[in-house]
Formats: structure tokens, sequence, C-alpha cells
């Protein structure tokens, strides 16, 4: 059960991670969970997404997810993305979706934002949006 995981706001996010968001955007989220670590003991050897945020003006779940932003890591992304869309199985209401899944680089960025790369996560549904989550990435 997720729901005694969930906080307000940003709460679940850890206080590295709250600079990933543009200041006049962080009191849009209603409440978020830190499905990393919601997962962890029984997806202890999987891939694991970060965070999901209930963005309380479009009343949209975002997934957020600060990562290194390498070329080798796109791939893995993907990975997390797919294994976290099966974790959640069984614990989103009928009809509950993920709006956007975010992709925040956790440092620099040491990748090519090609026309190949840019195609490879909107085929898997990433949204690739640099160094911070800004009001034009969310839903």
């Amino acid at each position: 059960m997720l729901l005694p995981l969930v906080a307000n706001g940003l709460g679940a996010l850890k206080n590295a991670h709250r600079g990933y968001f543009d200041a006049a955007i962080r009191q849009t989220f209603a409440d978020s969970l830190d499905l990393d670590e919601a997962m962890q003991p029984d997806h202890e050897q999987a891939n694991r997404w970060d965070y999901l945020l209930g963005h309380a003006p479009s009343g949209n779940v975002v997934a957020v997810e600060p990562h290194s932003a390498k070329q080798d890591e796109i791939t893995t992304l993907i990975n997390k993305r797919v294994a976290a869309r099966e974790q959640m199985r069984g614990h989103l209401r009928d009809g509950a979706r993920v709006a956007k899944w975010l992709w925040v680089a956790s440092g620099k960025v040491h990748f090519a934002n090609t026309e190949k790369t840019r195609l490879r996560l909107d085929q898997n549904g990433i949204e690739f949006v640099g160094t911070k989550v800004t009001a034009k990435h969310l839903p």
C-alpha cells in the first residue's frame, strides 16, 4: 500500500532534489511519493523510478527522475520507466495514469540532444527537461 508513504507538497523528495524544480512551480504540487524508496523492499535489484508528484492545477500525476544525463544512461531511463509502470500495477486507481515522465539532469548534460536521442526518448514516453523542471514541462 503506497498511500501511507505519500507526503504533502514536495515532502517526499530528498532535500538535494528539490532544487531541480523551479521555485515558481514548487507550490503547485499537492503531494509526492518517493517511488524508489516505496518499491525498494519488493524490487531491490530492479530499476526503480524516483518520484511521483500530484500536480494540483491539472489534477495529473507527474513522474520525475533526477539522473545523470549521459548517452549511456538513456537505456537505463527507459528501463526505469518500464519497470515503474509494472511495479505500480495494482497500486493506482482504475483509470489513473502518469501524465508525464520527466528526466531532469542531476549534473552536467553529457549527451548530444540529437533528433535520434529525442526520438528514442519520445518513443518511450520520456521528456528530457535539462537541469530544471519548469512550468512548460508540466501538464
